[in-house]
C-alpha cells in the first residue's frame, strides 16, 4: 500500500515557502507516494499542484465561526484533528508559524509522525513573547524540524537543537540552464511579494540615487502585495515612473529575469530565499542585504559570487548598484561564480534529502 505524505500550510498563494511545498507536493506525487495537501483556505491566485493530490481545506465555514475566540480556536482544532483521523497519513509536514503548533496540537495521541518547519526568521515568525515561548516548548514534541539556516538554530533550546536538520529547498527545473552569455538587458530586477518585510522601498530609493549616472537602466519589480500602489506612487514623486515598474506576478520568472544585469534582494528578513537562489543558478549576478536569519550570507561570499548589502542601509545599496553597473566584467565574474550553487541544489540531491527524512521519521514511529 502506498504510504501518505500530509503537507500542511495556510494556503498556497504566491509566496516562497508555498512554492517549496508545491514543489515537494508534485515529487512526492511523481514519486508513488499519496500526498494530502492541506490548507487552512484557499487564495485566488495559487501555485498549481497535481490534479491527483488531495486538497483539504482545515477552516470552519465563517456561519460556524460566530463564537467568540475560544470556541472559534476549538472548531479549528476539532476540525484539524478529524481530517488527520479520517485521512491517516503515515506523516506530516507542516510549514510557517501558527501552522506548526496545530500540527503538533491536533495530532496528539494519534501515533502520526509530524515535522514541522520554520520558513523564515523565528523571531519574526513567533513574533510576540507568548507565541516564542509556545514555539520552544511545543516543538520538544515534534518528532522532526526542518529549518532554513544554522543561525536559526539559535532561537530553540538545545532538546529542540538536537532533532533540527537543515535541508535545502528545491527549485523549478526551468532554473537549471546555462548562464547567459549575450549582452546584458540594461535592467534592475527584484521578485517578491511587494509589502513591508521585501522593503522595495530600499531598492526604489538607492536606484533612485544612481539613475542619473545610469540612463539607460530601467529597474522593475515582479510580484503582487499591499506596498505596490504605494511604491508606484514612490516612483512618480521621485520622476522615475518610467524607468521603475511594478508589472505584477509573472508566470515565467526565469524568462523575464534571465538576461537581467543584476538582482536584487533587499528584505528585512529571510529564510533561504528562492528567489535568491534561482537567480543565481542562472548566472546573474546578484546584491543581497544581510538579513536574519542568515540565508543570503550563507550563499553569497561579499565580492566572488554577489554583495551583500546591510538591511535597511540606502546608501551601501547605492554603492553596490553603481559597482555592478559600472564595472560589467566584475558582475559577470561574480554571475559566473554565482552559478556554481548548481551544484548543491541538483533535484536528485535535494529531493532526496527530503524523502530520506519524511521516510527517516515514518520508519521510526
Amino acid at each position: 500500500m502506498k504510504k501518505k505524505i500530509a503537507l500542511y500550510i495556510s494556503s498556497l498563494r504566491r509566496g516562497g515557502a508555498e512554492r517549496v511545498m508545491a514543489n515537494l507536493a508534485g515529487y512526492f506525487y511523481r514519486q508513488g507516494y499519496q500526498v494530502l495537501m492541506v490548507t487552512t483556505r484557499r487564495e485566488e491566485t495559487e501555485y498549481e499542484i497535481p490534479r491527483g493530490i488531495v486538497r483539504r481545506i482545515s477552516e470552519p465555514s465563517s456561519r460556524e465561526l460566530r463564537g467568540g475566540r475560544i470556541s472559534n480556536f476549538r472548531k479549528r482544532f476539532l476540525r484539524l484533528r478529524e481530517i488527520w483521523k479520517e485521512e491517516k497519513p503515515d506523516v506530516i509536514l507542516s510549514f510557517i508559524g501558527k501552522n506548526n503548533m496545530m500540527a503538533i496540537l491536533t495530532s496528539r495521541g494519534l501515533q502520526i509522525p509530524v515535522a514541522v518547519s520554520v520558513r523564515g526568521e523565528p523571531m519574526e515568525e513567533y513574533y510576540n513573547k507568548e507565541l516564542r515561548l509556545m514555539a520552544r516548548q511545543l516543538f520538544r514534541l515534534a518528532d522532526g524540524v526542518v529549518l532554513q539556516t544554522g543561525r536559526s538554530c539559535g532561537f530553540f533550546p538545545e532538546a529542540v537543537q538536537k532533532k533540527a536538520v537543515i535541508l535545502r529547498n528545491p527549485v523549478h527545473p526551468d532554473f537549471f540552464r546555462e548562464p547567459y552569455e549575450g549582452e546584458r538587458e540594461k535592467t534592475v530586477v527584484a521578485v517578491g511579494r511587494v509589502d513591508e518585510n521585501k522593503n522595495h522601498e530600499l531598492l526604489i530609493r538607492a536606484f533612485a540615487r544612481i539613475a542619473e549616472d545610469f540612463p539607460g537602466y530601467r529597474l522593475l519589480i515582479y510580484g503582487e502585495g499591499e506596498k505596490r500602489k504605494e511604491l508606484k506612487a514612490l516612483a512618480k514623486e521621485l520622476g522615475l515612473e518610467e524607468r521603475i515598474l511594478l508589472p505584477g506576478n509573472e508566470e515565467q520568472v526565469e524568462e523575464v529575469i534571465y538576461r537581467a544585469r543584476v538582482f536584487v534582494l533587499p528584505s528585512n528578513t529571510e529564510g533561504m530565499p528562492n528567489t535568491l537562489i534561482e537567480a543565481m543558478l542562472l548566472g546573474i549576478t546578484v546584491i543581497a542585504t544581510d538579513c536574519p536569519c542568515g540565508g543570503p550570507a550563507e550563499l553569497i561570499v561579499h565580492g566572488e559570487n554577489g554583495l551583500l548589502t546591510p538591511v535597511g542601509d540606502v546608501e551601501k545599496m547605492k554603492e553596490n548598484l553603481q559597482r555592478v553597473l559600472a564595472h560589467p566584467r566584475e558582475a559577470d565574474r561574480m554571475g559566473r561564480n554565482a552559478a556554481r550553487i548548481r551544484s548543491l541544489y541538483e533535484p536528485e540531491t535535494v529531493y532526496g534529502g527530503w524523502k530520506a527524512y519524511l521516510e527517516g521519521l515514518m520508519t521510526k514511529r
